[in-house]
């Protein structure tokens, strides 16, 4: 599991944050795996979901959530998920299969050069939507991931726009929480790429987890480093004010081990 992680953060499921904008970035290493672990705390704290994945299919997602301990499926079916499943969404657009009465959430597939508004509309919908006996926590966005977006043809300014229309919807109006996930790049030349849009990004974020490889090269026993930055007395992110914690992590089947620098026996 990720207790580990629960106690680097400082956080558990009885104990769940509000109005946090949490992002994570990764270059030449996966963070993959802190969707899963972000996917299931939030589930287990008992919080209503709202689930962009983009990335990859449901199937994936609730294999790996079950290995974690919780079943996306049953927490779909109680309605505490709400999971748009991006790859079957686009094939369905791009061959205009969708139904015409349905929200247009993936109607800038069509027409890349517009906004992302129906599919901020579909996000507010899905997080003020309550059903019978509703219970849920603070309403979590998850965001599987920004990049997507700008491989599609969507302009940068327009992601940033979606993003901070989530946020304050999200974390302000709703006291809820929002997780992203963007992937940095080594060479850009485009002006509104990921590592423009991840600047922009970083200084409205108050949790940063960036995920990177060793500089020291592969290792079988240590997969890479995590970067935390904590916004400290309303300071931006990366700030001078920032707190700055580094350290080394290994995943495995069931979670991942991590290690404050210098302290695993396999790589100092």
């Amino acid at each position: 599991m990720f207790s580990e992680l629960d106690s680097i953060l400082d956080i558990s499921p009885e104990n769940c944050p509000q109005r946090e904008f949490i992002l994570l970035s990764d270059r030449k290493a996966d963070a993959s795996f802190l969707i899963h672990y972000f996917l299931s705390f939030y589930l287990r704290a008992g919080c209503k979901v709202c689930f962009l994945g983009l990335v990859q299919s449901f199937s994936h997602y609730s294999a790996v959530s079950q290995r974690l301990g919780v079943s996306l499926t049953q927490a779909r079916e109680k309605g505490q998920l709400v999971f748009l499943e991006g790859l079957k969404g686009a094939l369905a657009v791009l061959l205009e299969e969708e139904p015409s009465p349905s929200p247009q959430k993936l109607a800038f597939l069509r027409s890349p050069h517009t906004n992302l508004r129906g599919l901020y509309e579909f996000v507010q919908g899905s997080l003020m939507a309550k059903g019978e006996g509703d219970k849920w926590g603070p309403p979590v966005l998850i965001v599987d991931d920004l990049t997507v977006f700008l491989s599609l043809g969507v302009r940068g300014g327009a992601v940033l726009d979606f993003t901070h229309y989530c946020r304050a919807f999200v974390c302000s109006k709703l006291q809820g929480n929002v997780v992203m996930l963007i992937r940095g790049e080594e060479e850009e030349s485009d002006e509104e790429g990921s590592e423009w849009l991840l600047k922009g990004l970083t200084h409205q974020c108050s949790l940063a987890l960036r995920v990177e490889g060793l500089p020291t090269g592969y290792c079988r026993d240590i997969h890479g480093q995590m970067e935390v930055f904590r916004r400290v007395n309303g300071s931006c992110v990366g700030g001078p004010k920032t707190q700055k914690n580094l350290f080394q992590y290994k995943v495995h089947d069931k979670g991942a081990s991590f290690f404050a620098r210098g302290t695993s026996s396999a790589v100092l």
